[in-house]
């Protein structure tokens, strides 16, 4: 067999098992967010690349299995607007700052992936046309489409609104089945913070209503009430679990289910 032939049949047979990995996908498109403090690893401030590469992976992983994947980043690990607003900043300005951080970290993230070989895009809310694309809906379902990673950049733009909000709008707009928030060393929804409260009580599944009226910390009040009036279910897991992310898209129970 010429080696035109083999690498024919080699690629034929890796369509084939995309195909057959695609087929057993409960979730097919997915916005995935990453908190900024994730990004930090073991440090105190910045940017982990160790870290962001494990999370480059986990993403490309995914592409790999014909999942689209977009992804919203905090900014956390370089900037807090509330802290700031708090040090004495007016809180506008102190939100425009975080903003800018987690194009930082985009940017990053975007690096790394693109590392593996896998092509990404970052759209940004905020214009900034020499490093990032402007946040276009339909430009980014397009890129999703063609199998392109789509990192959001700069929240939602506006101040006063979270990356959590950023994330659940987002992934309405894209219309994706899923949205996936990712917790550092935590695997789901507790009752209590299971790092100092020994015995606190992890839920599988949990109600929107639910998780208000008891003010657990799945993601703030205001992108909760947003998934919950369009119904897009939201999946708390550990990222630092490398198996998570498949078996999540494959729809085993992972963490916690709120819907």
């Amino acid at each position: 067999m010429s080696s035109s032939a083999a690498s024919l049949v080699s690629s034929s047979a890796a369509s084939g098992d995309v195909m057959a990995d695609a087929a057993e996908l409960r979730y097919r498109r997915v916005l995935l967010k990453l908190s900024g403090q994730s990004m930090q690893g073991d440090r105190q401030f910045g940017i982990d690349h160790q870290v962001v590469s494990y999370m480059a992976s986990q993403v490309a992983d995914l592409v790999r299995i014909g999942v689209e994947v977009a992804v919203a980043v905090g900014g956390g690990n370089i900037w807090r607007g509330e802290a700031a607003a708090a040090a004495g900043m007016d809180r506008t300005t102190a939100d425009y700052v975080g903003m800018l951080a987690t194009v930082m970290n985009a940017l990053t993230l975007q690096f790394a992936v693109e590392q593996i070989g896998v092509q990404t895009r970052v759209l940004s809310a905020i214009a900034m046309t020499e490093i990032a694309e402007p946040y276009i809906r339909r430009r980014a379902v397009r890129h999703l489409e063609k199998g392109r990673v789509v990192i959001f950049a700069a929240g939602t733009g506006n101040p006063y609104f979270t990356v959590d909000t950023a994330a659940a709008l987002r992934a309405l707009e894209i219309d994706a089945d899923v949205l996936l928030m990712a917790k550092n060393g935590v695997d789901g929804v507790y009752d209590a913070d299971p790092r100092t409260t020994p015995g606190a009580r992890k839920f599988t599944r949990l109600g929107y209503m639910e998780a208000l009226q008891l003010g657990l910390e799945v993601m703030d009040s205001t992108a909760l009430s947003l998934c919950m009036d369009n119904r897009l279910p939201i999946i708390v897991f550990d990222l630092r679990n490398p198996e998570n992310l498949q078996r999540i898209v494959r729809g085993e129970q992972v963490g916690t289910l709120v819907y």
